[in-house]
């Protein structure tokens, strides 16, 4: 029998940790040396909670605001995406706080492309779940051009495949800036009847 999960072979880094209070203050966040998880998600972030209102993502299975399970408790963005992202804009930076990030990585190669099930795992024990890719959108692209004014296509199709990816707790625990991540990816398959 194949094994459930593989370890990959490098790890990843914390740089940098975000969280914001309210959906009020709007989606920048601002930085904090630490996070705490729980099975709501991060403690104190505006994203918290077992359920979501369902949206846009979910509008072929459920009508908006119906609650649904929250598998979009973090965001986690890399810092090598970022900086191609920048580069593809023509600007000089882009912040992860600009697009709602909780967890800026370094380290992990494609990172975006991390399958959905692969596990992170920090430091203290606390580990997440990655759902999916978190996909550009108009609302991203309104913070980033309020610090760089370029067309709002440029950000979505720059940031395609770059932008991160949204996760879940599995096991509470605490985030501390300089945390190394172990990855584990569950088993590598195509379904060939997705087209």
């Amino acid at each position: 029998m194949p094994p459930l999960m593989t370890k990959a072979p490098f790890k990843g880094k914390v740089r940098r940790l975000l969280k914001g209070a309210s959906r009020q203050a709007g989606l920048e966040k601002a930085e904090v040396a630490s996070l705490t998880l729980s099975f709501d998600g991060i403690v104190g972030d505006f994203h918290t909670g077992l359920t979501r209102p369902a949206d846009v993502r979910t509008i072929m299975l459920y009508k908006r605001d119906t609650p649904i399970r929250n598998v979009r408790q973090l965001t986690l963005v890399s810092i090598e995406e970022l900086q191609e992202i920048a580069a593809a804009m023509g600007i000089p930076e882009l912040k992860p706080e600009w697009l709602g990030a909780n967890v800026l990585v370094e380290g992990i190669p494609d990172f975006t492309l991390l399958p959905p099930s692969t596990r992170l795992q920090f430091t203290s024990g606390a580990t997440i779940v990655i759902d999916m890719e978190n996909r550009p959108c108009s609302q991203v692209a309104e913070v980033v051009a309020r610090h760089h004014p370029q067309p709002r296509k440029a950000l979505v199709t720059a940031a395609l495949e770059k932008r991160g990816v949204t996760a879940w707790v599995e096991r509470e625990g605490r985030i501390d800036a300089g945390d190394e991540i172990m990855l584990f990816l569950p088993p590598q398959r195509f379904y060939a009847h997705a087209t």
